[in-house]
């Protein structure tokens, strides 16, 4: 989920708080203040402070001069080598290529555990909006392969792109069956997106606050969990009580796709609205909730989506192709 999606589902979920939309009706928003807060912090804390303080064992950095594909596949396929050899997990941070201000050379990472190997593809220049720059896409990419010590087992996407800005992390976690997992982005949703985390922020606010604030930053904290276990990557839910790593998720989603995040922030105002309506003590219209979800919710939600799947079939089939050239199809391959 986007991260105002996280604030809203915060806030809704303070609503459902009786407390809370009494004091905020005597002038009081602490506690949709809180549910806001609470809702977006695991998010807040891993891309604003813990990314910068994650210690990498190897920076893959390519030449902007000279890129070269089969470089940055020798280097990864020796960072799995390494975290087989010693047993231990290997991070490692790709970097991107800048070519001027608003240019990038885009390349794309696959490993592939049925050859073995890992493979490494550059794609177009982009710009900073990730738009491909005008014949800026090769008509023969430049490939990179390199075989592997060991098969690696993907949790996360197929394949990974590294275009601009900040580039992804890689935790390569040797098991016991001689294989390394591959865990993308390993500082996020880890010790931040866990219940028990949210658990000791709620005491903290009890002893600032109230047991009413403790319920508040609870519920808000284990909103946003739940709402990321939807999604592809999962989180580590009792850390520290499990400490390897993410649960995973359930694949239903990815945190930037757009009807989601819009059917969240939708339903979420749905529900604020309702929990300060029934604590109205003499409202003007009377309805019930099934007739708020009717009108308010499945009616317009599918009105929406009717629209938006008509509109974007044409995009959605050009997308598919180039995703399929993403995931490396067969003549790529071979």
């Amino acid at each position: 989920m986007k991260g105002f999606s996280h604030f809203i589902s915060g806030v809704a979920a303070a609503s459902f708080c009786p407390w809370a939309v009494q004091a905020a009706t005597e002038g009081n928003p602490l506690y949709f203040i809180l549910g806001g807060a609470f809702g977006i912090l695991p998010d807040t804390l891993d891309f604003k402070f813990y990314r910068f303080f994650y210690r990498h064992d190897l920076y893959i950095q390519p030449d902007s001069l000279q890129p070269d594909p089969q470089a940055i596949a020798d280097a990864l396929a020796g960072a799995v080598a390494q975290a087989q050899e010693t047993g231990k997990t290997v991070r490692v941070k790709l970097n991107t290529i800048r070519l001027g201000a608003d240019y990038w050379q885009q390349y794309v990472i696959k490993f592939d555990s049925d050859r073995q190997e890992v493979r490494v593809k550059f794609g177009p220049v982009v710009n900073t909006g990730q738009a491909p720059v005008p014949n800026s896409q090769p008509e023969e990419p430049a490939i990179g392969r390199s075989k592997l010590a060991c098969p690696v087992v993907q949790t996360y996407e197929a394949t990974t792109r590294v275009d601009i800005f900040d580039g992804p992390t890689f935790g390569l976690e040797p098991d016991q069956k001689g294989q390394v997992l591959l865990h993308f982005l390993p500082w996020h949703r880890n010790w931040s997106h866990s219940f028990v985390v949210g658990a000791f922020f709620a005491l903290v606010g009890w002893l600032i606050w109230s047991w009413q604030a403790a319920v508040v930053i609870c519920a808000a904290y284990a909103v946003h969990v739940l709402e990321d276990q939807l999604g592809h990557m999962g989180s580590n839910l009792f850390f520290p009580i499990t400490r390897k790593g993410r649960s995973p998720g359930l694949h239903w989603m990815h945190s930037g796709d757009g009807i989601p995040n819009f059917g969240t922030v939708w339903t979420s105002c749905l529900l604020i609205f309702w929990n300060i309506y029934r604590n109205m003590p003499n409202p003007l219209y009377h309805f019930t909730f099934l007739k708020l979800i009717l009108y308010g919710a499945f009616i317009p939600l599918t009105a929406f989506g009717l629209a938006h799947y008509l509109l974007t079939r044409r995009q959605r089939a050009e997308k598919q192709e180039i995703d399929n050239a993403d995931e490396w199809g067969d003549s790529m391959a071979n």
